[in-house]
């Protein structure tokens, strides 16, 4: 490929994947696959190496992070990015607009209100629709430089339409969503590694981190609710600038309302005030606003604050209760973590009668004691959580906790010893053979992204256990359907069995993810860090689960030394390995197959007649067009007419090289594949200068990717 060619491969892969990533982040939506967007993405990387001067800073291969940096640099605003002041009663809110409509002497003053997003303030600055940088509010006149954390998050657009300003500054908060901050915190806590108070310490926390590679894997999203300097454009209001930033795919912090009375303002903080606790975000406030920018300017500002808004706080909703006991759950992966058992008090609209207390570590520092009163909140409006003890109601009765005293030093499921790893703050059961292990490994087991066995739940995977019918995951394929059917889910005095077609329903779901793709096995054997995506990018570099297990790829990435990159290893760099695999990854790999454990789920996998494969093998496809070895990859085909095969059969090997398939003729398609007729698509293809090939074509383009494989 010349220089020219890439240049304009680049940009096209650019282009596209940027498309995407708004698409998925921005507007929800999707209209690729994860395995194309690999694909594309790989094919760019490689590109971007064999021609590093094309290779932009805001490349869509920047979301992965770089190499750690020594410390930020300080980087000074344009214009002061300042706070905005508080009021903390509707009296207060009152007093702030009545003081609007007196400095512009005005009865009617046009305001917006939206959500206080409680995340971390940051500025972008964009230069000609590139971002040029990010930088915190630090002390509102300097900042910390955070441009490659930033470069990330995956809804920061890296690049903007061409009618973009000259320059443009967005100012908005950097976040964490509720559910993926619950994520995380679950996925902390079974690594024994200390978990965060609420999404705005994790997020602060992370964009302090100096290996950006690092906050590529954690959950942030950015929202914009203000602008700095922008040239090239003028704006008259607040709603244009959101508009205009909008249309560039920023999002926009949102929902949001426009009043012009006191009242109005009144009614939209108090509704506000009930559906901020179905909002994605945590939020404890409401912003207030002037539109107009005439009016904002006029207004001015004071030595920290704009006169033009004010940020009504929301008091936490906290509340009181007892803590009658604390029992320990045992994790996936062993973990104990102790759960207050409250009296049942009703907090931001759910009722909560247990919230965990994270590890002992927890307990010592804030003092938690059985018999306690202890105010209770949401972290993230979705987790329960011990705020504070009140020690004042501490009575005679109330008892210290000790987590290895209150078992015994034993598991309380299996009865083993318990073990503290130096380094990590949890307590932990070291049998693989742990019946509440096996249970929660049998929950991963059947979860939709793994096998998806729908009708094994919490439950039932704890009375299989219970009963004795199965000690792991895999001896769900041992229970024949009239066990299942008897399944007791009660008690023995208060009986209530799964039934017949409950039964069958598990039986049908069994024989199905008997066949499942490798990608879902490797997640749902539970290896420690090896998530979704990263079971994904292992299927793709190995055709099945025996090859995994023997893999010399994973160990050529085990022995890598610190520092030293996959892209510069000379068996390693032709398979273009997604950041989610590295040498972590492949030694838990290795030490999982060497276990017991995994010796065990092999030899049971054999037993039962299963070897899991690949349904995306195409370790030459993250090489990509950058080379020539795969055509299919990454390109767009349309099929018409009358063909030898069945269609979706033929769409299935396109997919399966790397290519996608859509349903009509556009500029991004890259050819069409014809049978007899399809004179339309034809017509349009030719128009478009699309190549059009027939069946022979392709045959030829996937027999060249075949022999090119290793």
């Amino acid at each position: 490929m010349t220089l020219d060619e890439a240049r304009g491969e680049i940009k096209r892969l650019s282009t596209e994947l940027e498309r995407h990533n708004r698409l998925y982040y921005v507007e929800g939506n999707s209209d690729i696959s994860d395995s194309d967007y690999d694909i594309m993405f790989r094919s760019l990387e490689l590109l971007e190496e064999e021609f590093p001067e094309l290779a932009s800073p805001n490349s869509p291969t920047r979301r992965v992070g770089g190499e750690p940096i020594e410390g930020f640099e300080q980087r000074k605003h344009f214009s002061r990015m300042l706070s905005i002041d508080d009021v903390f009663s509707e009296e207060e809110l009152t007093d702030a607009y009545q003081r609007l409509q007196r400095l512009l002497n005005l009865n009617h003053v046009e305001v917006v209100i939206e959500p206080k997003i409680d995340g971390v303030a940051v500025a972008l600055h964009y230069q000609r629709g590139e971002l040029a940088f990010a930088v915190t509010r630090g002390d509102g006149v300097t900042g910390d430089d955070i441009t490659e954390n930033v470069r990330t998050i995956g809804n920061v657009p890296l690049r903007l339409p061409e009618e973009a300003p000259e320059w443009l500054e967005v100012r908005g908060e950097i976040f964490m969503a509720n559910e993926r901050f619950a994520i995380l915190n679950q996925s902390r806590e079974e690594e024994g590694l200390s978990t965060f108070k609420n999404p705005r310490n994790a997020t602060a926390g992370t964009l302090k981190l100096l290996d950006s590679r690092e906050v590529a894997k954690r959950p942030l999203e950015f929202m914009a609710h203000g602008m700095g300097r922008l040239d090239g454009v003028v704006v008259e209001s607040i709603l244009d600038f959101q508009q205009l930033i909008s249309d560039f795919g920023i999002p926009v912090n949102s929902p949001i309302w426009v009043r012009d009375s006191l009242t109005g303002v009144l009614e939209v903080v108090r509704e506000l005030g009930v559906k901020r606790r179905d909002l994605p975000y945590e939020t404890d406030g409401a912003v207030i606003k002037v539109v107009s920018r005439e009016q904002q300017l006029s207004l001015g500002e004071t030595s920290r604050a704009p006169r033009w808004a004010a940020a009504f706080k929301y008091p936490p909703e906290q509340k009181e209760t007892v803590i009658q006991d604390i029992t320990i759950q045992v994790g996936r992966t062993g973990v104990l973590t102790p759960v207050a058992e409250l009296d049942p008090i009703l907090v931001s609209g759910t009722t909560v009668s247990r919230a965990t207390l994270h590890n002992q570590d927890e307990i010592d520092r804030k003092d938690v004691r059985i018999g306690d009163a202890v105010l209770v909140e949401k972290a993230g409006e979705i987790i329960p959580a011990v705020v504070k003890v009140l020690p004042e109601k501490r009575g005679d009765g109330s008892r210290k906790y000790d987590i290895y005293e209150a078992v015994g030093g034993k598991c309380p499921s299996c009865g083993s010893e318990i073990i503290r790893i130096e380094g990590f703050v949890a307590w932990k059961c070291p049998n693989p053979d742990c019946p509440a292990k096996s249970a929660n490994r049998i929950k991963q087991f059947v979860s939709r992204k793994a096998l998806d066995v729908e009708g094994v739940g919490n439950i039932v995977a704890e009375k299989l256990i219970e009963r004795g019918l199965i000690h792991e995951a895999l001896d769900l394929f041992s229970v024949g359907v009239e066990e299942l059917a008897q399944l007791n889910l009660g008690t023995e005095e208060n009986p209530r069995v799964l039934g017949a077609k409950k039964a069958e329903s598990i039986a049908t779901a069994l024989q199905r993810a008997k066949k499942a793709s490798l990608n879902r096995w490797i997640y749902a054997l539970g290896i420690p860090q090896v998530g979704e995506s990263a079971a994904r990018e292992l299927s793709r570099i190995h055709e099945n689960l025996s090859q995994l297990k023997q893999s010399e790829i994973l160990e050529e990435l085990k022995s890598l030394k610190t520092g030293e990159r996959k892209e510069d290893n000379e068996l390693l760099a032709p398979y273009g390995i997604a950041g989610e695999v590295g040498p972590t990854v492949a030694r838990n790999v290795g030490l999982f197959f060497d276990s017991p454990e995994g010796e065990r789920a092999l030899e049971r996998l054999g037993e039962i007649g299963i070897n899991p494969a690949s349904d995306n093998y195409a370790p030459i496809s993250a090489i990509g067009e950058a080379n020539g070895l795969n055509p299919i990859a990454g390109k767009t085909f349309v099929i018409t007419g009358t063909l030898s095969s069945p269609r979706d059969q033929i769409k299935e090997s396109i997919q399966v090289n790397g290519g996608k398939v859509s349903g009509s003729v556009s500029k991004n398609t890259d050819f069409l594949l014809a049978g007899e007729g399809g004179g339309a698509k034809r017509d349009k293809a030719e128009s478009l200068g699309i190549k059009v090939i027939g069946e022979d074509d392709l045959k030829e383009m996937q027999a060249s990717i075949d022999s090119a494989k290793p």
